[in-house]
């Protein structure tokens, strides 16, 4: 089945999959069940069955799933083969604490650059990354096709723009503003706020039973 007919809602998990199936793999393991996935990702069993069966990937009673054949199948999926290339725009606090994560434990993602607004932090690196001044970018961010915004939300429609120009495809916003784009450029837009608040939501209102 093509990519662009899995359903988003299974496209976001492959990443979960993926990660726990790494895992298995490092420790030996050669056959997983639905159940033993279903616990590790928190995903119901029927649901990973209907997911892993857009693959082809149909599990055998008994013997449960080939942790090297999915490796093999959702690294092409997910192009784990390929280095995707990241650039991060702002380097405060949360722009910090990713490039000293840098994405590499769990796939092949990599920042390999950033952009700052602080003329301090130009011509810096931090993590093995090089930072550039932020009036730098188009010449340094040839090639680059998804960046990371973790900057001042006043300065995000008009860095968006000069992403874009430049060839940006994809987009992690970690702003709270809801950034403006062309048909053919992503954007996901991640707002901490917003996620913990509904986090604390779901836990008083919808509890989950006790196993």
């Amino acid at each position: 089945m093509e990519q662009n007919k899995i359903p988003q809602a299974t496209a976001k998990r492959l990443p979960l999959y993926y990660r726990f199936l790494n895992n298995l793999q490092s420790q030996g393991k050669t056959r997983v069940s639905s159940k033993e996935l279903s616990e590790a990702v928190k995903v119901d069993s029927a649901t990973i069955r209907r997911d892993f069966s857009y693959f082809g990937a149909l599990g055998k009673k008994g013997y449960g799933y080939n942790v090297e054949y999915l490796l093999g199948f959702f690294r092409k999926t997910l192009d784990q083969d390929e280095l995707t290339e990241v650039a991060l725009i702002g380097v405060g606090n949360l722009g910090t604490a990713f490039l000293k994560y840098n994405f590499m434990k769990n796939n092949n993602t990599k920042i390999v650059m950033a952009f700052d607004a602080d003329e301090e932090k130009a011509n810096t690196e931090m993590g093995g990354v090089p930072i550039y001044s932020i009036d730098d970018l188009e010449e340094k961010i040839n090639g680059v096709k998804v960046a990371i915004l973790t900057i001042p939300a006043s300065e995000a429609d008009g860095i968006t723009d000069r992403l874009v120009r430049n060839g940006i495809g994809g987009i992690l916003n970690f702003t709270p503003a809801r950034i403006t784009v062309p048909d053919h450029v992503r954007v996901h837009h991640i707002d901490l706020a917003v996620e913990l608040q509904a986090l604390v939501y779901f836990l008083k209102h919808y509890p989950l039973v006790e196993q």
